[in-house]
C-alpha cells in the first residue's frame, strides 16, 4: 500500500485508488477538479494533496 499525505483518509485514499491512482506521483499531472468528483474525495483531502504536489514540485526545482 502507497503511503499518502497526512489528511487523506481512507474513503478518499478508496476513490483513488477505484480511480487507478496509487501513488501520488500519478497525479502531478491530474486537474484536481477531477479529483473533486471523486465518491469520498473532500476538501481536507483535496487540500493534503494539493499541498505535497506543490512542496514536491518545489523540492525538484
Amino acid at each position: 500500500m502507497t503511503e499518502w499525505p497526512k489528511g487523506v483518509a481512507k474513503p478518499a485514499i478508496r476513490a483513488l485508488n477505484a480511480a487507478g491512482y496509487t501513488e501520488l506521483k500519478q497525479l502531478e499531472q491530474v486537474d484536481l477538479t477531477t479529483l473533486k468528483d471523486l465518491h469520498g474525495m473532500g476538501p481536507k483531502a483535496l487540500a493534503a494533496i494539493e499541498k505535497e504536489l506543490k512542496e514536491s514540485r518545489n523540492a525538484s526545482e
